[in-house]
This record gives C-alpha cells, sequence and structure tokens, in this order.
C-alpha cells in the first residue's frame, strides 16, 4: 500500500515564500534607518558647526564706552561683521577691574554666541590680588590676543635724567628720596613701575593717580619727577621736549616713537611690561567655533585701515592664534604673580 505523501500546493509555496522575503525587507528597512540614524547623528554636531553663527553675537566689554576696548571692538566690528555674516551686540560691563564683566562670560552657555573682551588685570593680575574671585580664569576659552597697550617711562623736564643709566644712578644718590607717578594702585601703570624699580635694583616711591590725565599733569609741572604714562597723553609733550622719555616699556620701539628705545635696550634685560586685552569666550565652546572666531577677528585686526584706527588710541593690533594667547596668559599670570608676591603690592 502507497503512503500518501502531502505536497503543498504551488499557490502555498508562494505564499510561504513571500511571507519570507517580507520578513527579510522589514529587517533591511529597520537596519538601514538605524545606521542612518546613526550616521545622521554623527554629522548633526558638523552641521550645526558649519552653520555657526546662526544669530546675533554678544560680547561683552568690561570697560565703559569710549574706553580703549571699547574703541577697539567698535573698530573691529564692520570686518568681523562681514566676515561672519552677522551682527555683533557689544554691551559695556564695567566694574571690579573687569572681574563683573568677566564673570557674565564665563557664566554663559558655550555656544559662541557670548564672548568677552578680557584685560590683562582681570585674568593675570587680580586672582593674585584678591583671595574671593567671581569666576576662575579657567572658565574662558582664549580666542585671541586683540591689542597691546605699552607705556612710556617719563621725567619732568627740569629732571637731569634723560636715559635708564642716569635715572639709576640718580635714583641710587637719593635712595628713597626720587618717586613715580602711576595712573593707580594695581593697574599695568602701577605693575610697569614696580617691575622697573626691582629690576633697576633702586628704592624709589610709587605714586598713584586716579587715572593717567593728573599723573601727566603733576610730572608735567615737576611735583613728581618721574611717571609711567600711556603714549596717547605723552607723545605730544615728548616730541615737544616737554618731557623726557626714559623708555617705553614695550619689548620693541613703537611707530609712534621711533626714536625712543626700549628699557630693556635701556640696560633693563628682558624688561617687557604692557597693558593688554584679549577676546575669550566660555569654557567648553567647540574648538571649530573658536577657530572661525579666530580667524575672523584676526583678519579684521590685520586691515591696514582699523589697524590705524587702533594705533591712534596708542595701542598696537596684536592678533594670535588661541594656543599662543593661551601661553602668553599664562606667562603674564607667573611674571605679575611673582612680582606682587615680592613687592607686597595690594589689591585698592
Amino acid at each position: 500500500m502507497r503512503r500518501a505523501c502531502w505536497r503543498a500546493s504551488p499557490a502555498r509555496r508562494f505564499k510561504k515564500e513571500r511571507g519570507r522575503k517580507n520578513v527579510l525587507h522589514v529587517a533591511r528597512r529597520r537596519i538601514l534607518a538605524v545606521l542612518s540614524g546613526a550616521a545622521l547623528a554623527a554629522l548633526l554636531p558638523q552641521a550645526a558647526d558649519a552653520a555657526y553663527p546662526e544669530q546675533l553675537i554678544k560680547i561683552i566689554v568690561t570697560f565703559p564706552p569710549g574706553g580703549s576696548a571699547d574703541t577697539v571692538i567698535r573698530a573691529l566690528e564692520p570686518v568681523v561683521t562681514a566676515e561672519l555674516k552677522q551682527n555683533l551686540v557689544i554691551e559695556n560691563r564695567a566694574g571690579a577691574g573687569g572681574n563683573i564683566g568677566m564673570a557674565a562670560v564665563a557664566q554663559a552657555k558655550p555656544d559662541g554666541y557670548t564672548l568677552g573682551v578680557a584685560p590683562a588685570g582681570a585674568l593675570t593680575v587680580n586672582p593674585h590680588l584678591n583671595s574671593s574671585m567671581p569666576f576662575d580664569p579657567k572658565d574662558l576659552v582664549p580666542i585671541t590676543l586683540l591689542a597691546e597697550i605699552p607705556f612710556v617711562l617719563v621725567s619732568s623736564a627740569s629732571v637731569p635724567a634723560h636715559n635708564v643709566a642716569q635715572t639709576i644712578a640718580l635714583a641710587k644718590a637719593k635712595p628713597g628720596a626720587l618717586s613715580i607717578g602711576h595712573g593707580g594702585n594695581s593697574t599695568a601703570m602701577h605693575l610697569t613701575a614696580a617691575l622697573f624699580t626691582q629690576k633697576a635694583g633702586i628704592d624709589m616711591e610709587l605714586i598713584p593717580y586716579r587715572g593717567t590725565a593728573p599723573a601727566t599733569v603733576d610730572v608735567l609741572a615737576g611735583h613728581v619727577p618721574f611717571a609711567v604714562l600711556d603714549i596717547p597723553s605723552s607723545r605730544q609733550l615728548i616730541l615737544e621736549g616737554k618731557l623726557n622719555a626714559i623708555g617705553v616699556s614695550s619689548g620693541r620701539r613703537l611707530d609712534s616713537l621711533p626714536n625712543v628705545p626700549t628699557l630693556a635696550e635701556g640696560g633693563l634685560a628682558g624688561f617687557e611690561s604692557i597693558g593688554w586685552f584679549g577676546l575669550v569666550a566660555p569654557a567648553g565652546t567647540p574648538a571649530d567655533i573658536v577657530g572661525r572666531l579666530n580667524q575672523a577677528f584676526t583678519k579684521a585686526l590685520k586691515d591696514p585701515d582699523v589697524a590705524e584706527k587702533i594705533k591712534t588710541l596708542g595701542a598696537e593690533p596684536a592678533p594670535n592664534s588661541p594656543d599662543e594667547f593661551g601661553r602668553f596668559i599664562q606667562s603674564e599670570s607667573t611674571k605679575w604673580g611673582k612680582l606682587i608676591s615680592e613687592a607686597g603690592i595690594k589689591a585698592n
């Protein structure tokens, strides 16, 4: 007797095969969806950064309107705006030697839409003078140095000292009897005067004034024999012979006073003391955004018309890379921290 053998009909076999193909198709679609989602997720940050900036960029300036930092940023604004294809909003938050404005930047979202113009004091001097700071300089990431502000050590026309050697000789002949006026306690001009006496090994009283203007008036009148002044307030008086220029505090001679040697050239090897300010962002700002901002601002600083405007303020354009600016901040902090400790300089 022959066994019965069951075989699926052609229609039944077709249906089964179609079901298997459907399962494979669904599985394939799910795998592709997962892979596509992962690829899209990987690309999204790049796409977002590539689109930067998509909104207004706020720049917090730590000094009042009309000051050198404020004026420099406004001079850079047209070129930066054209380069980034986005407008800048400048907000002035003065006070506490730049600490108030820098604290606001440090606490902002690190997305490249809040930047700050950081002064030298806030990043490299204040931390050594104040035990309680509203921010840590490490909460900020450097973008570029913007400008350097050199100073000049001058003497009254009646003082028989026209260079570094004569000044040191006069001070050593009268220890503690001579004085140097400057623009205020813990300012860059104060630190410049302190560094000068330290490197020269002389004893001179440092007299604080409420800014450069009154210090200029007193040294011009002979009420103080020496003063550390900024270039705009002293240049014409030097050119007219009403003040003797002992030396400029920068590492190289200035275009605005080409015949005045640096203090280092005068005999104080390695002497360099400048005021400066640079552009920073909150720590955690993506590196490609920092790079984009660096590119835009350094381009503006190298623009001949912009550079000329900055020089009329007595400042020097100083574009550099984020890494270079970071190393500069560290070196300045080390230098001034050492001086503040050794000279016993106190906050106002």
